[in-house]
């Protein structure tokens, strides 16, 4: 069964799967040794490519051939492919968990535990260029939440007829995003889309209905955002050419992980980043200089602080690209302090909303990139 691609390509997944299985075949009929090659999905790898805005995966490749000490994780491979293509022709999905415990049914070929079947789905996933929703597997993760101005058509799963889904009336609670987004619909006339790390600011300020004073679209990412969370953002911002803020922790952690997946992707997943990406987002803080400006409560940067950030500016693609990250990062590590979003609070518990967002929004040129 073909399935669309993110970009409205079609790929046949189970031709593909039918297709390397036979080469395997067919090598051991010829009483050769079988091969797989899988990109090796790593930062190592990765491009950052300024015209297309997200990672790129590299040329590098590793080859798994069965031998003697391959033949589990060789066969592991072949049971997951057949599997995926037999979730596919039924139009059926399993969850990532779901696999794993599949996957006790494949004697020697069993995995111990989950982390190996994630690895061997992912690898997979990489081989074909798709994303493993088309592989027919789920992840278990929840997507993020959404609040503000916009309607959301969605379809009735069971009459297929469109569902209008308006983002202003969940009162105290939220639109949960999907885990496929596809083929949503959107109507709005929000002038930007705002993404919050987490849970708890995006929740004071739908409390407030900061969406209406601003005219915008908030977004939950509840930490580093999921596939489904950067898609829907990524579809939105595209469909309605509006800009994508993002607003999180003023720490290593915040800009090198959270940030930095949601707008170029990250180096494991590079294959499909094209996809699972918001090039366009801009970062309104909490910057470096945030912390100074608003004389903002901080902590001290731990060693794994100081690591993570000394590691960006020396291996990370985005990062070396960019001279004013350059300089944030470098400014953190001076500092040696860190701050939180909610670091705001110690002036007052509505300061973020009724000060700090206002005056960063009304410079947008001023954010990082």
């Amino acid at each position: 069964m073909a399935k669309n691609n993110n970009n409205g390509a079609v790929v046949d997944v189970p031709e593909k799967i039918k297709g390397t299985a036979k080469k395997v075949y067919n090598k051991i009929l010829a009483e050769e040794k079988p091969s797989l090659s899988f990109p090796i999905r790593a930062l190592t790898n990765v491009r950052y490519s300024p015209k297309s805005g997200f990672f790129e995966i590299g040329n590098s490749k590793k080859v798994r051939t069965l031998t003697y000490n391959t033949v589990k994780s060789f066969a592991q491979a072949l049971r997951m492919m057949a599997e995926s293509k037999r979730l596919v022709e039924s139009d059926d999905f399993a969850t990532k968990r779901e696999i794993y415990y599949i996957s006790k049914n494949w004697e020697e070929a069993r995995f111990d535990e989950q982390p190996e079947s994630d690895t061997v789905m992912d690898d997979i996933e990489a081989m074909f260029y798709v994303n493993r929703e088309q592989l027919g597997f789920i992840p278990e993760e929840k997507g993020g939440e959404v609040a503000g101005r916009l309607a959301i058509i969605d379809q009735d799963q069971e009459t297929g007829k469109k569902l209008r889904i308006d983002c202003t009336k969940f009162g105290s609670g939220a639109y949960s995003i999907p885990i496929r987004v596809e083929d949503l619909e959107f109507e709005t006339e929000a002038e930007f889309i705002l993404v919050i790390e987490t849970s708890g600011m995006f929740q004071r300020l739908v409390k407030h209905s900061f969406w209406k004073t601003a005219n915008c679209v908030l977004v939950s990412m509840g930490g580093v955002p999921t596939r489904a969370t950067r898609r829907f953002v990524r579809r939105l911002s595209e469909a309605k050419k509006i800009p994508v803020y993002a607003f999180v922790d003023g720490d290593p952690y915040g800009i090198c992980n959270i940030y930095r997946t949601l707008k170029v992707g990250s180096g494991n997943a590079a294959h499909v980043n094209q996809y699972f990406c918001v090039p366009n987002a801009t970062f309104l803080g909490v910057t470096p200089q945030d912390v100074l400006d608003y004389d903002l409560p901080t902590h001290p940067l731990k060693d794994v602080d100081i690591k993570r950030a000394e590691d960006a500016l020396k291996n990370d693609p985005f990062i070396l690209h960019y001279k004013q990250w350059q300089n944030a990062l470098r400014q953190m590590i001076k500092m040696g302090k860190r701050a939180e979003q909610q670091a705001f609070a110690a002036h007052g518990l509505n300061y973020v909303l009724e000060t700090y967002l206002p005056e960063k929004l009304a410079n947008p040129k001023k954010f990082l990139p």
